[in-house]
Order: structure tokens, then C-alpha cells, then sequence
């Protein structure tokens, strides 16, 4: 395994990989601090392709005034132990100033999709995220590029980003890692104490009400909305900041669901001083069933 840290040698190295070797490439764009969630793009990436690149990379951009950008947990050693676990080719670790160069003025912005929860709770944000994916995807050129559910917007934003870009290569996202009490893996947990750590299962719990409430036939948008804030509500160490019911594709926002449409229940929320997010998408009855009868 090796830790690259300029882009023209990983650009050099990847370029060879493709042309001289014929190898497809796996990409699994992290900000460190490396959980389990992150381990389970790498397993995929190494089952799917020849050759997995992990870049290691807090990006600045994509952090607003009054983030945790400065204490955000850093890691490089601690990551390097993980990955090696992994039979991860390459790490990419580059300082800021090679992503951002003196001088550097081009962003990316990804319009309509950035614009509602955490677009609008954090303005910039996805302009970073957009911005910093470009850069890589331009660097390494993978064939396929690995994200999980928990960022569901931001999964949809990359994939907009590689269609109207023209981007030749696939995004692959799989599914939330959680722990037993549902909580999302997070590099933001390390922030929680013991007693916030164990509040913070409310947000699994109250997306799982409101998908009960779905399934018992309540298709009102609000009333779903209404239901995750009260359970959220209920535990005093937790503020939720929003909720979204919205369409989990094209995240159009709805006053009543459509049966043939997937929704996509999504939350932040603070518990403590630390921000969380945490999402889930219900399918329609009607491709669950086809689903299920598939052989």
C-alpha cells in the first residue's frame, strides 16, 4: 500500500493503471477518521475492482463559518492501520494546498438539488462536496466511485454531477452502516459523550416510526414530518434542525406521496453540541412486491 500525497503522482499512477495495465479502478472519497461505515465501501470496492484508491482528505469548502473544520477528527495513522486490513492499493492524502492551489477560483455547483436540507442548513456545503469530487474524479479517473445512504442528498448531487458533467465512471452507494441501537456510524460520534451517545439512537427510532406510520397507510407528508419530530422532540438531549419527506430521487418535496414514488425520510439534528444526520428511503408497495417475486 502506498500514501500519495501529490496530485500529479496519483494522476501519473493512475494513469498507468488504466492504459499500461488495463486495471479498473475503485474510488472510496473519505475525510478520514475511518469507521465501519468506510470499511464497508472499501470491502465492496475491493470485491468490484482491480485496484482500490482511498483518498484521505478534510476539504475545507465544504465546512462553513462556525463548523467543526479545525477539530474535525484526524487520523492518517490510525486510517493507514485500517485500510492495510483491506488490501487497499493506494491512499490519497493530500495537503489542502495541493486540492487548492494559490490562486484556485473554480467550484462546482450542483443547482436545485444543493438548495433544500442540508443544502440550506449549510449553504456552501455541496458546492465543496461537488467541487473536491471533481478534483478527484479528474485526478484518478476511477471506474467506479463508493458512497453510503447516510449522505443521501449528497448521493444524489454526485450522481447529478457525474451525468451532467459527463464523468465516465459509475457511483456505487451502499447501504447505512448502523450500531445495534440503530445510530448511524459517524466520524462525528467520537464528539458524543457516553450519555449523548446513547440519546443520539433517537433519530434511528424516529425514522423507524415514521416508516411504521407509512406503512400503516399514512401518505401525508407532514403528518410523517410530524411524527420523527415528536419522537426527536421526546429526548431532551436532541434538537432536531429538520426533517424532509421528499422524493428520494429527485428530491421533489411533497404535501401527499405518491404510492408509485420511493420517499426519502431525511434528518439533522444536534445532540449535545454535535450535529447529526441520519436518513431512510421506503420503496413503493408495488415495486417491493415486484421485488420480492423476482426469482
Amino acid at each position: 500500500m502506498e500514501i500519495i500525497n501529490r496530485r500529479q503522482r496519483m494522476a501519473s499512477v493512475a494513469r498507468k493503471l488504466r492504459r499500461e495495465e488495463d486495471k479498473t479502478i475503485g474510488l472510496v472519497p473519505t475525510m478520514g477518521a475511518l469507521h465501519d461505515g468506510h470499511l464497508s465501501l472499501v470491502r465492496e470496492a475491493r470485491r468490484m475492482c482491480d485496484v482500490v484508491i482511498v483518498s484521505v482528505f478534510v476539504n475545507p469548502t465544504q465546512f462553513g463559518a462556525g463548523e467543526d473544520f479545525e477539530r474535525y477528527p484526524r487520523d492518517l495513522t490510525g486510517d493507514t492501520t485500517k485500510l492495510a486490513d483491506y488490501n487497499v492499493d493506494y491512499i490519497f492524502a493530500p495537503p489542502v494546498e495541493e486540492v487548492y492551489p494559490k490562486g484556485f477560483a473554480t467550484y462546482i455547483t450542483v443547482e436545485g438539488l444543493s438548495e433544500t436540507m442540508e443544502g440550506a442548513a449549510r449553504p456552501g456545503h455541496f458546492r465543496g462536496v461537488a467541487t473536491i469530487l471533481t478534483v478527484l474524479f479528474n485526478t484518478v479517473r476511477p471506474d467506479f466511485a463508493f458512497f453510503g445512504q447516510k449522505d443521501a442528498q449528497q448521493t444524489l448531487v454526485v450522481k447529478r454531477l457525474v451525468r451532467d458533467l459527463a464523468f465516465d465512471l459509475e457511483v456505487v452507494v451502499l447501504p447505512t452502516v448502523r450500531e445495534q441501537s440503530g445510530l448511524a456510524l459517524s466520524s462525528r460520534n467520537a464528539y458524543l459523550t457516553d450519555e449523548q451517545h446513547r440519546a443520539a439512537a433517537v433519530l434511528y427510532r424516529a425514522l423507524a416510526q415514521a416508516r411504521e406510520v407509512y406503512m400503516e397507510g399514512e401518505r401525508n407528508a407532514r403528518r410523517l414530518a410530524e411524527a420523527v419530530r415528536a419522537q426527536v422532540d421526546a429526548e431532551p438531549l436532541a434538537r432536531l434542525e429538520y426533517v424532509g419527506v421528499v422524493d428520494a430521487e429527485s428530491m421533489e418535496k411533497y404535501d401527499r406521496i405518491p404510492e408509485e414514488r420511493p420517499v426519502l425520510i431525511a434528518l439533522a439534528a444536534q445532540v449535545g453540541r454535535t450535529r447529526l444526520i441520519d436518513n431512510i428511503i421506503i420503496q413503493p408497495a408495488r415495486q417491493k412486491a415486484r421485488t420480492t417475486s423476482e426469482p
